[in-house]
């Protein structure tokens, strides 16, 4: 009696020796176990001689012993019988395991968890099969627990939740079948989504509750917000708010502020949650003094400032930092530093609300890009993206060419969003470019209608492709159906032409404009069938040049007898063969939607390389985008001119002359403005062109999400210099109405970015203008994307 009570004090202090040992002589610590635990209740049993496997229907002998990491010889003690249990379990092969020695004999019992035999679905119809089972840990032909089973039940509410259904209900069962096999079955009750019932501000006392709903990405559930998944609850998104909220105060002055707490409270019905932000907005900072040091050898302070943004005395402004951060990076990278570290050192002045900063430039370490890793582009081949980057791996890693290559993809207007973030790479002077992109459609079904007093209605039907089989390639096949005119255009782009920096295409063409139609106001008929091939190239990172081959053929037929003397001289065939140029330089934020950046562009044709007419035209434009006093209101500023004259005697024929109307000054018809014979009243077209246009688009006060905007907008320009004066032809004589005046119009437009493509609608009014001109008020169009 007296030794075992001995025995059991001194394994007790044994083990407490163990606890307080130091963990770094992990080697001691198991001796000292193994000394401790010999005195326990094995320590009569001699070593073992066999282990027995009880109860294992697929899984080897030898596999569960090797489990154990035990053998025979091994004397047993408590402490690895518990070790074996411990391993056994941590396979997940079995529901129960059990360990017995009988003298020299290890008896272990195992009940094997069940395999799978199909895992199904019920009751989901917002989520499907496929989805739901690539969350899942069990599938079919796996080992079944418990545990999995409970983080697959999770998993599910989760997926569910996400999508704002927060009453969701999952119940799983288990189905025995014979052979130890299971089937499971997880019965979805999927529940209404749970909405936005209300957003609301605590502390909020400079900006309005409604003004900071329209900062966040939250939405308060409205009935016109049915295509829109922002009005469900997303925790993900209520942590992104915080941010926007965050970035809108301090571009505002309010370096201090801080999003104190976000609350989401579901209702009892556990439909709705009520969304509650409490803010400390603190005060409105101003700028100090504004200052930049440098520590880089031949660069002085002084040459720094011109290309900051933040100016003493304006309102502190965090997105202005990043601007000068980001121009001083750039305009240090021009002067060859492509390693800079540019710290802003703000002193904080409470009591006036002042703040100075010093931009701190020292040279910054090495940096080297690693990897650059794209994601997301399902549809897109990597090379696409990886074309548009001003940088490569093993380049040095440089700020203004990252944002350069965002730039560079988001024009290629296949991605609804590009983010681009870096990433610690395998050393210290290593990164890595994580780019993330969203796909959007690319192509696209256009319709277009109008209406003219001219023309009648028209309209016309658009299929392309901007983003063939994932290549970038652009393809379009366009329809115009309308009494007076058919056409058909068909066009390619290949844009990466033998692997090289070369957009090269072909375009094919076939128009046949009808005189003999009730409602048109031409005497003939054109018949046009033509081609080009073309290919450009970037000279700069903003210049590109642009070669083409054109031929087309005309043949204007069916004269009415009363058309013009001008346009009955032209009849009969003839082909255009010529070469062309465009140089265009641009530097918009964006191809699509620009909203600031300018574009210049220039073109020429030379005809006469073979064909029947000799002619060289020349054209130019450009266009300025801005914000103004918002962010959201943009500027537009844009004109363009144009300028064609025949050489080797030959005038300029009437097909190959600039026709202009409601695409170039609203409130006039097509082919509404210029040169006109005074007896027919045909329009002659004119050798010269000029045309202007300022257009300020901006926001309607509508929700965001609705994609309505509004514009106002005034055109002007002018068509004139015929080749046509006065002919008489059987006792008739006809003149040109060719007067090079002013004409001009103002109006307004609306467009919606509805959820089945793009709809504007143009209401203009000339104020200037001649008798002969054709007016068209109304200007309508719609488009569908897929």
């Amino acid at each position: 009696m007296m030794k075992s009570l001995y025995r059991h004090i001194a394994l007790t202090f044994a083990i407490a020796a163990i606890i307080f040992v130091a963990p770094q002589n992990t080697h001691a610590m198991d001796a000292m176990a193994e000394d401790a635990l010999a005195a326990d209740a094995y320590a009569a049993v001699p070593p073992i001689t066999s282990i027995e496997i009880i109860g294992n229907q697929r899984i080897e002998k030898d596999a569960i012993i090797s489990f154990l990491d035990l053998k025979n010889g091994d004397k047993i003690t408590s402490y690895k019988i518990d070790q074996a249990l411990e391993n056994v379990y941590k396979t997940g092969l079995f529901a129960d395991v059990s360990i017995t020695v009988n003298n020299d004999v290890l008896e272990v019992k195992v009940v094997e968890n069940p395999i799978i035999g199909e895992v199904a679905f019920e009751g989901n119809t917002k989520i499907s099969n496929d989805d739901l089972q690539r969350e899942m840990q069990l599938s079919s032909r796996e080992v079944y627990t418990k545990t999995k089973l409970q983080h697959d039940v999770k998993r599910i509410l989760s997926l569910y939740q996400r999508s704002g259904r927060f009453g969701v209900q999952v119940d799983p069962k288990v189905i025995q079948l014979d052979q130890n096999r299971v089937n499971l079955v997880y019965e979805i009750t999927e529940g209404e989504t749970s909405q936005i019932k209300r957003i609301s501000f605590v502390g909020n006392k400079v900006f309005s509750s409604s003004k900071l709903r329209n900062e966040i990405s939250t939405k308060e559930s409205r009935w016109y917000r049915f295509f829109s998944s922002s009005d469900t609850f997303d925790p993900d998104r209520i942590d992104y708010d915080k941010e926007l909220l965050r970035r809108y105060y301090v571009a505002n002055g309010y370096a201090d502020f801080k999003v104190l707490s976000s609350t989401a409270e579901l209702t009892p019905e556990k439909d709705a949650f009520i969304i509650t932000f409490t803010l400390d907005e603190g005060n409105q900072y101003n700028f100090g003094k504004v200052s930049a040091t440098s520590e880089l050898p031949e660069v002085e302070d002084g040459q720094l400032e011109s290309t900051l943004t933040t100016v003493s005395g304006t309102t502190y402004n965090a997105n202005q930092v990043e601007e000068s951060i980001e121009n001083l990076t750039q305009y240090l990278g021009d002067l060859g530093y492509a390693f800079v570290d540019i710290e802003p050192k703000y002193t904080r002045d409470s009591q006036n609300s002042i703040l100075d900063v010093n931009y701190q430039i020292k040279e910054g370490p090495r940096v080297y890009i690693e990897n650059i890793n794209i994601h997301g582009n399902d549809r897109t081949l990597d090379e696409v993206i990886r074309r548009e980057f001003r940088l490569a791996e093993g380049d040095p890693y440089n700020a203004a060419k990252i944002k350069r290559s965002q730039q560079r993809v988001n024009n290629l207007g296949f991605f609804k969003d590009v983010a681009i973030r870096k990433e610690h790479g395998s050393s210290p002077d290593k990164v890595d470019i994580e780019v993330d992109v969203q796909e959007q459609s690319t192509g696209e079904l256009t319709f277009g209608a109008g209406f003219s007093t001219s023309e009648g209605a028209l309209g016309d039907v658009a299929i392309s492709e901007r983003n063939l089989l994932g290549k970038g390639q652009f393809l379009k096949l366009n329809f115009t159906m309308a009494s007076v005119r058919q056409e058909v255009d068909l066009s390619f782009t290949e844009p990466h032409f033998l692997g090289r920096d070369i957009k090269a295409g072909f375009d094919l063409f076939k128009v046949q404009r009808n005189g003999s139609s009730a409602q048109s106001n031409l005497t003939y008929d054109n018949d046009t069938l033509g081609g080009v091939i073309r290919a450009s190239y970037p000279v700069t990172e903003h210049l590109t040049h642009a070669v083409r081959y054109s031929y087309r053929s005309d043949d204007i037929t069916d004269i009415d007898p009363t058309a013009s003397t001008f346009i009955q001289l032209q009849a009969g065939a003839n082909a255009t063969s010529l070469v062309g140029h465009t140089l265009s330089y641009d530097t918009r934020d964006n191809r699509f939607e620009p909203t600031e950046g300018y574009f210049v562009y220039l073109s020429q044709d030379i005809a006469g390389i073979g064909g029947d007419t000799n002619f060289m035209r020349n054209e130019t434009r450009a266009s300025y985008y801005t914000p103004t006093f918002r962010k959201d209101f943009i500027l537009k500023i844009g004109a363009k001119a144009g300028y064609i004259f025949g050489y080797s005697d030959d005038d300029v024929r009437i097909n190959d002359r600039f026709f202009i109307g409601s695409n170039e000054i609203r409130g006039f018809a097509n082919e509404g403005v210029g040169p006109r014979d005074t007896v027919s009243l045909d329009p002659l077209g004119g050798n010269a062109y000029w045309t202007s246009s300022v257009e300020l688009t901006f926001p309607l006060g509508l929700p965001e999400e609705l994609g309505f905007t509004g514009s106002v907008f005034m055109d002007a320009g002018s068509l004139f210099d015929s080749d046509d004066s006065t002919i008489t032809v059987g006792g008739v004589t006809s003149t040109v109405n060719d007067k090079s005046s002013l004409r001009g119009s103002i109006g307004f437009g609306v467009g919606w970015k509805s959820p089945l493509g793009p709809i504007r609608i143009d209401l203009a009014a000339p104020f200037a203008k001649e008798d002969f001109d054709e007016t068209e008020n109304l200007k309508f169009s719609f488009g569908t994307r897929f």
